[in-house]
């Protein structure tokens, strides 16, 4: 077995890493730079250590086509967006395919993680692979789908430790694809019995958890409506045995912020409208202007200017202890701040500044000037920050007076005047 891994983000670099303990990878991607880098042992999304990389010898990287084409197992890991128009954006996992395609010989096997919705492996995927290739799905190759489940800056659920959901396009192509991941995945696999059953569980993982964030930021509006602090009451409330332990909060990266909208379109396609998860999302979406328009309530009542005020925002990329600035909804924070004509600095010692203003247009600040700002928003709980603690936090605050919000509930609650 050859083994190809297309795609050398968060999800491919590790599966690439991880089957080059049994197997030949060649490790595919379109970006010549982030190929540049991992050729020369360094990952900058810091998922696998420059050991890893290092003792991985029968794992190569390549940004040329002609380099996988004797390979006879692919897998694909490419992001699958949403446009503007919050519809799925294919392109990247098409593009894929068709880099495939035009090197498929029979017998192969195609297999997907990227996220898509019930239907797409098979409707969307599967014709361009015939087409392209000249050949017969299910008589001269097969295909599987194993949904991805990395959890970017996680150093505890790694992917060998973390089940696996497999399945694949006739009985043997699901023994093939079981089998395969059963060589590395020490947790163990799932076999589902169609790719339509793996591709909903990966949705439905996402959207589960979306819909009972939304209920909880809810919670946090209503809560503070009626002066009562959130995190007592969840604290209280999860005392019961079978209590979710959810937390307020802003929905970002590549996952819970953009599967549901995967199965949304599908929802709509076949004639039913769904309630819940799309208030889910319209409510978690807004969280962010409601973050802002909180700390110019209480910065106006402290009697701060609002217009032309300094204010700190710790923290940008989309959750703590990871340099992933994807779709970060602390974005949506220091747009609102804007509007209202407030200068923001932000700090992150985890993102990085060229990311942050190629994709945001946001120049980071190394070093935030102790003494100068009407507010302080810590917006991601970075090791960094907790290990700061309120004071010097505190110290980053005009000491004529400011405020202090605390979004992840980094600190106590008599050492913040908000939190969410």
């Amino acid at each position: 077995m050859r083994l190809a891994v297309i795609g050398l983000g968060y999800v491919g670099l590790p599966l690439a890493v991880e089957f080059a303990k049994v197997c030949g990878v060649v490790g595919f991607d379109i970006n010549g730079t982030r190929v540049k880098e991992l050729s020369t042992g360094s990952d900058l999304t810091l998922e696998v250590s420059t050991e890893e990389l290092a003792s991985a010898s029968r794992l190569s990287f390549t940004e040329d086509a002609d380099d996988i084409a004797d390979c006879n197992v692919y897998i694909v890991t490419t992001p699958t967006p949403i446009d503007a128009a919050k519809q799925p954006d294919l392109t990247p996992v098409l593009s894929a395919t068709e880099t495939i395609a035009r090197v498929l010989s029979r017998g192969d096997v195609v297999v997907y993680e990227s996220t898509v919705y019930p239907g797409a492996t098979e409707e969307q995927c599967v014709p361009v692979l015939e087409e392209l290739s000249g050949l017969r799905f299910n008589e001269d190759f097969f295909v599987g789908y194993s949904p991805e489940r990395i959890n970017p800056g996680d150093k505890e659920h790694r992917l060998p430790t973390i089940v696996k959901v497999t399945s694949g396009s006739t009985p043997a192509a699901a023994d093939f694809v079981d089998a395969l991941y059963s060589s590395v995945i020490t947790a163990g696999t799932h076999r589902a019995s169609s790719i339509r059953v793996a591709e909903a569980a990966k949705v439905i993982e996402n959207t589960q958890r979306d819909v009972n964030i939304a209920l909880i930021n809810e919670l946090a509006i209503l809560f503070n409506r009626l002066d009562i602090d959130t995190e007592e009451v969840l604290r209280a409330a999860g005392s019961k045995w079978n209590f979710l332990g959810f937390r307020p909060g802003l929905v970002g990266g590549h996952c819970i912020g953009v599967d549901p909208y995967y199965l949304t379109h599908k929802a709509q396609a076949v004639g039913y409208h769904p309630e819940i998860i799309l208030a889910g999302r319209r409510l978690n979406d807004s969280m962010g202007s409601y973050v802002a328009s909180q700390l110019v309530k209480r910065m106006t009542k402290e009697g701060i200017g609002v217009r032309g005020a300094r204010v700190l925002v710790l923290g940008l990329t989309f959750k703590e202890n990871t340099p992933d600035l994807r779709n970060s909804h602390v974005v949506d924070i220091l747009r609102e701040l804007a509007e209202y004509e407030i200068a923001v600095d932000v700090h992150d010692p985890w993102a990085r500044a060229d990311e942050a203003r190629l994709h945001y247009g946001i120049d980071l600040v190394e070093s935030p000037e102790l003494g100068s700002y009407a507010a302080v928003v810590v917006a991601v709980a970075h090791r960094e920050f907790v290990e700061m603690g309120a004071e010097r936090i505190r110290a980053f605050g005009d000491p004529e007076g400011h405020v202090l919000y605390d979004l992840k509930y980094v600190l106590d609650k008599s050492d913040s005047d908000l939190r969410l």
